[in-house]
């Protein structure tokens, strides 16, 4: 199967909510690739690879997010793939 690359920019409210972590989780189980990571704006950059179906049921996760997220809006680039070997949570 084909990956495609997306870069996810997630708005709202989505530092403090255990964001990053459930992002983790949920591209673990998705067998997703790839990195996440707060941004000083208070947004958060999630950088994906994974199989085109893969990748729309984590785009469809990150409209949610955990319990305690608030997201308003999601801003999302196809970018050249990068070949990631797992999903790391950037510090």
């Amino acid at each position: 199967m084909e990956k495609i690359h997306k870069q996810i920019l997630v708005k709202g409210r989505v530092q403090g909510v255990y964001f990053r972590a459930s992002a983790k989780h949920t591209a673990d189980d998705l067998g997703i690739t790839g990195e996440v990571k707060n941004l000083p704006d208070g947004n958060v950059l999630i950088t994906a690879e994974g199989e085109e179906s893969r990748m729309e049921a984590f785009i469809a996760w990150c409209r949610q997010g955990p319990p305690f997220a608030k997201v308003t809006e999601l801003i999302i680039t196809v970018a050249p793939m990068q070949h990631y070997e797992v999903f790391d949570v950037v510090r």
